[in-house]
């Protein structure tokens, strides 16, 4: 049997583990080649019998292949045009670096959040990070795009006040407060480029140390760091960061604390109304100290009543952070920090000093989304949609992935884009499931890989930290998310 086939100028070597079979190397050999980049997206692909004669194979062993890497999502068969590689599989051909999807947990475990820098492509991918960028509201943003630059001043094509356009400010002001219950005065709003900014500057005007959640985001924890500020990792469980943590001696030079107390990310507990009265308590017991509120997903709920924001309940002593990166898309590069008095200024000059201000043309625009109500009617339509995906994701675990008894418990589910899969030690570790989710063509994001691994953070404890996998619900497509869950309940029912 030919161990080689060349076609459109590709040539594929065909290893054939004789344990296996012909069909499983070869449904190997392609998807090695889709995933390495020999094969690109949209590539046409032989007809079964064309390739079946160059290999040697019978038609039928090609055809069970190519159906299986269809099913995959690696594939994609259109009548009357013959089998190509699907859109986006495999890696960007710009890309050369060589690790391979499959190599395991460290792959398809990276952050959402630095998913830009990741090479690595998924033809079914649920990692956490974005929602679903299918869905952007085109031509209700083209017509707010075109009213604003319409209308707009000519200053709005300069360099203006640090903190913002007035327009996105005052329409902010009134949005926040009525949906999120936030005391926010426009004079008091800093728009920045995204969360991490707004982070990084905190970082360079706060003078003690930072508490933060972990598990958290690595990729924040680094960005304080980087400013010089410590950061000293606040543990979290079901029922938020554990607050009571920080009148112990490891945090008796922090001023501020990091919380995300409405959707913990990644854990999806709720901050618990005890938890919060410790944390006003403490950020009132000394001169300096604040809380950072990060609400990245607050829009979203769907078995609860909404939760307000903290900042309603401490606005003098609470930095309020939101995005337009879960409701819109990270693309949109605008995030906003409402703050106290005494930090107004200072932040105000870092934002000056680092790049002056935030693209202005995004934030009319945004303020005319905003105050047209186009936004409200884009996230309404939003929770519905993510809504039917989560309920759709906890039914197909419950009822296709095995008894209870699997090793696995569904959790964090009552708000936001993201789900957590818990793993018990009697089931799959969290590195044999990001493993075979690769096999699968499947991205995820394991748990060990979101806690700090700073100085002072949990390094060297690996035993201690329980296991899970983050799934993100958001991200696929309407019509791509069935084929993601398909391989999801597969990787988990491996067992």
């Amino acid at each position: 049997m030919a161990e080689y086939w060349s076609t459109l100028d590709v040539d594929l070597h065909l290893a054939v583990d004789p344990d296996s079979g012909r069909r499983v190397g070869l449904e190997h050999a392609l998807r090695e080649a889709i995933r390495d980049g020999r094969l690109a997206a949209g590539a046409r692909l032989p007809s079964t019998r064309t390739l079946a004669v160059e290999l040697g194979l019978a038609r039928g062993t090609v055809s069970a292949a190519y159906d299986q890497l269809v099913a995959e999502g690696h594939l994609v068969a259109v009548r009357g045009s013959g089998t190509r590689v699907a859109a986006q599989s495999g890696r960007a051909p710009s890309d050369a670096r060589t690790t391979d999807a499959a190599s395991g947990a460290g792959t398809a475990a990276k952050s959402g959040t630095q998913r830009a820098a990741d090479p690595v492509r998924f033809p079914h991918d649920l990692r956490p990070g974005t929602p679903d960028l299918s869905r952007f509201p085109r031509e209700a943003w083209l017509r707010a795009a075109r009213r604003a630059v319409n209308e707009a001043p000519s200053d709005v094509f300069g360099y203006g006040d640090p903190r913002g356009r007035l327009e996105l400010r005052r329409a902010l002001a009134e949005y926040l407060g009525r949906t999120r219950g936030v005391l926010a005065d426009p004079e008091h709003i800093v728009i920045v480029s995204g969360a991490l900014q707004g982070l990084a500057l905190l970082g360079r005007v706060l003078g003690g140390g930072m508490a933060m959640e972990d598990p958290y985001i690595p990729l924040f924890h680094k960005a304080v760091r980087t400013t010089g500020t410590e950061v000293v990792p606040l543990l979290v469980d079901d029922d938020g960061a554990r607050v009571e943590q920080l009148r112990g001696r490891a945090f008796r030079d922090v001023e501020a604390v990091v919380v995300t107390p409405s959707h913990q990310y990644p854990i999806g507990s709720t901050l618990h109304p005890a938890r919060r009265q410790t944390l006003v308590e403490w950020a009132r017991e000394g001169a300096g100290r604040y809380v950072v509120e990060d609400d990245y997903d607050g829009e979203f709920r769907y078995d609860r009543q909404p939760v307000g924001a903290l900042q309603g309940m401490l606005p003098d002593r609470t930095v309020y952070l939101g995005t337009a990166s879960k409701t819109l898309g990270p693309g949109v590069r605008l995030a906003w920090m409402v703050l106290p008095e005494a930090l107004l200024d200072p932040v105000t000059e870092a934002k000056r000093h680092l790049d002056h201000q935030s693209e202005t043309l995004g934030q009319v625009t945004l303020a005319e989304f905003i105050t047209s109500h186009d936004y409200d009617r884009h996230i309404r339509a939003s929770r519905l949609r993510y809504r039917r995906r989560r309920d759709l994701l906890a039914e197909r675990l419950r009822t296709k992935a095995g008894r209870p008894a699997a090793g696995f418990a569904l959790g964090g589910i009552a708000a936001g884009l993201h789900a957590l899969v818990r793993l018990e030690p009697a089931g799959m570790s969290e590195a044999e499931v990001l493993a075979r989710a690769a096999e699968f063509g499947l991205g995820l994001e394991g748990l060990g890989g979101l806690w700090d691994t700073g100085p002072k953070g949990r390094s060297g404890q690996n035993r201690a930290r329980p296991q899970g996998i983050v799934v993100g619900f958001g991200s696929p497509t309407e019509a791509a998310y069935p084929r993601a869950l398909d391989a999801l309940v597969r990787t988990l029912s491996w067992r």
